[in-house]
């Protein structure tokens, strides 16, 4: 993909998610255009700890990812992580005058080793792994969730789901797994006063922030504005009540 088409700089960036009882950990890279970053969070349940880091550096090897293989190298966070198969759900939908593509995959199980000073963790736990690109329009605004969880009949349930980006009634990046098997809910809307999502059919997810991250970015021609938040979630995915949720809300306001 050329750095510029439709009269747009191209988007692309790999979100990968962990969610664990213990710690829930994000990793990503992203780039606009000729500008790069890559940035990590990480939420120790446990403690209520949380370090992040963003780094702007060109060619930064802090986060890589290669394949199904996740390193972090960073101050203070250490990680080796591998992930697993898992059945995508894939989109290409209109931005503007361009064109966006992402390949999700949520509830891909995720094992290896994450270590903090003081701490070292051996996961074996499911998460997210988002991959996109696109000629996005000047100015792109959402709200996106994932997360993992288990019903109470024993179910695997997983979703990813999006208000703003990639969500046209048919044919969106939205999925719901149900022991691995993703299907396409119609069209969600977020609720900002009380972080929940409503879903349709009477159906809604409730989210208790329990860690928070924000970044505000200003470099005249590209301007972002993003809030990232881990928490369980409760409520209900195509008939099966959440026993127990684990993932993230993202708000992301960007003029690129």
């Amino acid at each position: 993909m050329p750095l510029r088409s439709a009269g747009q700089n191209r988007k692309c960036w790999r979100y990968v998610g962990l969610f664990d009882e213990q710690l829930m950990l994000c990793a990503a890279r992203a780039e606009v255009g000729p500008m790069a970053q890559s940035f990590w969070v990480l939420f120790d349940r446990g403690s209520g700890r949380q370090l992040a880091h963003t780094a702007l550096r060109p060619g930064s090897r802090e986060v890589t990812m290669d394949g199904p293989a996740l390193e972090i190298d960073g101050r203070g966070l250490r990680a080796s992580l591998r992930l697993g198969e898992c059945e995508p759900v894939e989109s290409i939908c209109p931005s503007g005058s361009g064109w966006s593509w992402t390949r999700k995959r949520a509830g891909v199980p995720i094992e290896g080793t994450v270590e903090i000073p003081g701490r070292r963790w051996q996961v074996s736990a499911r998460g997210i792994d988002d991959e996109s690109a696109g000629y996005h329009q000047r100015h792109t605004s959402w709200r996106w969730s994932a997360g993992v969880g288990r019903s109470a009949t024993g179910q695997a349930l997983a979703w990813n789901l999006v208000e703003g980006v990639n969500d046209p009634a048919e044919n969106s990046e939205r999925g719901i797994w149900v022991d691995g098997d993703p299907s396409e809910p119609p069209p969600v809307r977020f609720d900002g006063d009380r972080e929940g999502i409503e879903l349709g059919d009477g159906e809604r997810l409730e989210f208790s922030a329990e860690s928070a991250h924000a970044r505000d970015d200003n470099y005249l021609l590209f301007r972002s504005r993003y809030r990232h938040s881990f928490g369980s979630f409760t409520g209900s995915l195509r008939g099966h009540e959440l026993a127990q949720g684990l993932g993230v809300m993202e708000r992301h306001d960007a003029v690129w």
